[in-house]
This record gives C-alpha cells, sequence and structure tokens, in this order.
C-alpha cells in the first residue's frame, strides 16, 4: 500500500469511528448541537449556540454525506440547516453571531467572517441537497456584504445589529485591533469559491478575482515568504507576526479557488507564491512534533494547536499533489501521526484537544469544533 493510500483510509476510517459519532451525539433536539463539552467531557447543554460552530456543523455533514455517501448524515444537516435560519435576523438581515438554545438573540454582532462561514456552509447543503432555500440565503448574504460590509478597499470586519462599524475585538490578537484582517479576506474567498462552484454567478466570480489582487498586493509579503495578518484600514500591517496555520491553510485554499476559477493566467502568477507558504511551513516543521502556531516578533510559539496539524496535513497534501516532491508527502504523514498520537484524545465519547505544548502534553482539555 503506498503513502497517500495508507493516509487516506486512516482518516476515512478515523472520520468515520470517532468524528462522525461525536459530532451526532451532540444533537439537541431544540434545535442545533450542544456546543460546550469540557475536560471532563460533561456537556453543556445551555451554552450558546455560536453561528460559526454551527455553520461548520452544517459543512461538516453536507460534506460528510456527500463524499462517503451516507444517506443517514443528510438529517444531521437538515437539523443544521434549520439552526442557521435560527440565526438570521429577519429585520436588519445576516447573521447573528450568536443565539441560546432556545433561539433568542445573544451576541447581535454582525461579522463579515461570520456571513462567509454561513455561505460556505449553505453552498455545501444546497450541493448536497438541491436546496434552493439554501441557495437562495446564501446569495443573499453574498449581496449583503458586499452591499453592507466592505468599502472601496474591500472587506471590513465587525458591525452592530443594523450595520454600524464596530470594533473587532472579535477576530483581533496579539495585542492588536485590526480593521482588515487577512483571515477574514481569505474565508470570504472561501465562501465565494464555494458559491461560485454552486452558482456560478459572474458576480461573484469578479469577486473572487477582486480579492486574489488584495491578497497580493496587500497580505502576501514575497521577502518574508509569509502573509501579513492584522491590518489598518489603509492595508498597513500592525504586527511583526507568522501565523504558520494560516500560512499553510492558505497554500490549499486559495489553490483550490484558483481551480474553481479555471484562469490559466492567475494561476500561474498566485500558484508559485502558495507553493513558497507551503516550503516555509515545511521548513519549521518538526517529524516528531508537528507545525509550532506562530512566531511573534521573532518568538515562537511552540504550542501544537489542532486546526493548525490539520491544515499542515491537508497543505502538504496539496504541495505534494503539484510538485511531487516526496518530502511534503512525508511531512503530511508526519502530521496524521502527530494527531492520531497527541491530538486526539483516545477516551471513549471524545474527539480531539485544543492544543498541546511542544512536548505534545495537552494544554487544554476543551475539545476543538470541526
Amino acid at each position: 500500500m503506498n503513502e497517500i493510500t495508507k493516509l487516506s483510509e486512516e482518516m476515512a476510517a478515523h472520520l468515520q469511528k470517532t468524528l462522525l459519532p461525536f459530532w451526532s451525539s451532540l444533537r439537541d433536539p431544540r434545535g442545533g448541537y450542544i456546543s460546550l463539552v469540557n475536560g471532563d467531557l460533561l456537556r453543556d447543554p445551555e451554552a450558546v449556540h455560536g453561528c460559526i460552530l454551527n455553520s461548520r456543523i452544517l459543512w461538516f455533514f453536507s460534506t460528510a454525506a456527500d463524499r462517503t455517501g451516507r444517506k443517514d448524515l443528510v438529517p444531521l444537516a437538515d437539523h443544521a440547516y434549520r439552526e442557521l435560519l435560527r440565526m438570521k435576523d429577519e429585520v436588519h438581515g445576516g447573521l447573528y453571531w450568536s443565539i441560546s438554545p432556545d433561539g433568542k438573540p445573544v451576541d447581535t454582532t454582525k461579522h463579515t467572517y461570520n456571513q462567509a462561514f454561513g455561505i460556505y456552509a449553505l453552498s455545501a447543503y444546497a450541493s448536497l441537497t438541491g436546496n434552493g432555500g439554501a441557495h437562495s440565503q446564501a446569495m443573499q448574504l453574498f449581496e449583503l456584504i458586499e452591499t453592507r460590509m466592505r468599502d472601496a478597499g474591500g472587506y471590513l470586519e465587525a458591525f452592530t445589529e443594523n450595520f454600524s462599524l464596530a470594533g473587532n475585538d472579535k477576530l483581533s490578537e496579539n495585542g492588536v485591533e485590526a480593521a482588515r484582517t487577512m483571515n477574514t479576506l481569505l474565508h470570504v474567498l472561501e465562501a465565494y469559491t464555494a458559491l461560485y462552484a454552486v452558482s456560478g454567478q459572474e458576480s461573484v466570480r469578479k469577486r473572487m478575482e477582486e480579492m486574489l489582487q488584495i491578497w497580493e498586493k496587500n497580505m502576501w509579503n514575497g521577502e518574508r515568504r509569509r502573509q501579513e495578518v492584522f491590518f489598518d484600514r489603509d492595508y498597513h500591517s500592525l504586527i511583526d507576526l507568522t501565523s504558520y496555520g494560516h500560512d499553510i491553510e492558505t497554500s490549499w485554499l486559495l489553490d483550490r479557488t484558483l481551480d474553481v476559477l479555471g484562469d490559466d493566467a492567475v494561476t500561474a502568477r498566485i500558484r508559485p507564491k502558495l507553493l513558497m507558504l507551503a516550503e516555509a511551513v515545511l521548513a519549521v516543521a518538526d517529524p516528531q512534533k508537528g507545525v509550532p502556531n506562530e512566531c511573534e516578533r521573532g518568538r515562537v510559539d511552540e504550542s501544537r494547536v489542532w486546526w493548525v496539524q490539520a491544515e499542515a496535513a491537508v497543505g502538504f497534501v496539496n504541495a505534494w499533489e503539484h510538485t511531487g516532491k516526496p518530502e511534503y508527502l512525508a511531512a503530511a504523514a508526519n502530521q496524521w501521526k502527530v494527531i492520531r498520537h497527541s491530538i486526539v484524545d483516545s477516551r471513549p465519547g471524545s474527539e480531539w484537544f485544543w492544543s498541546v505544548d511542544a512536548e505534545l502534553h495537552p494544554l487544554c482539555r476543551t475539545l476543538a469544533d470541526p
């Protein structure tokens, strides 16, 4: 058995035996899914339901049902879809940041990042089910972002319930508060890529092409082979920060965008930069310990966060597919070993730890979201 087949089969088995049963068990009969499981595996049925989490759950079950052919997963996607509809503001439009388990708004912030994940999830669900209502909801969110949540320079971040500009504390870290972030642009582009794949709308395609230009001009740092992360409104970088997880994530997410666009000239311009991101992250990946979290002002955070390890596994496979270099496939296999042995919580009824330290001991026993 070759390495890529082995990886694929082991990951598929983990999906079927661990991840799908865990998230299926969190179905809340009142709506949505229980959103908090603590380190002792105790569930809090009264924890607020976050829109980003529910959107990811909707994408997760929709995509899993599509890829595995398991029809029993479709009702779980249906359940998450109904919950997403409860998160919609029927007066002002858009999706709330969070609601209570019984469907009442808790945090009425309207964040661009949040709307993007709604589009991503709705597009996956529409692709799975052919649900015209889901496609219509996704297009409404697209129009909302384009008319209420951007300016001439690109995408803004956080807004109040009625779309007055608000502070971006939710997506700012490392002691800065950013007017624009790489992370929001990345996930709006991810969402529009999924929407364009379903809809073929030319208006969506034009915005995808524009976002690639914004990324290339303002976020790509060729000299340092990384992305800048946090910006003021004029795209001045606010901090010396390398986010290894976002860099490897971008290397394959933007590659997916290039595939969907199918423009050879754009691909020729952008793909070499994406491979440079993958190469830079490969250089810091430890075969036994995986990829560190980030490097701020020259100081490396050596913790290993679940999503960084997962994105690295995907990103290294993607780089191997484009280059054929065996070191990328070996790095993906090493990432999977780190995940299996140190990130996966082996207790029955559990799934993944949020993070581990440099010696691979759990730092936080709160479980990850999909």
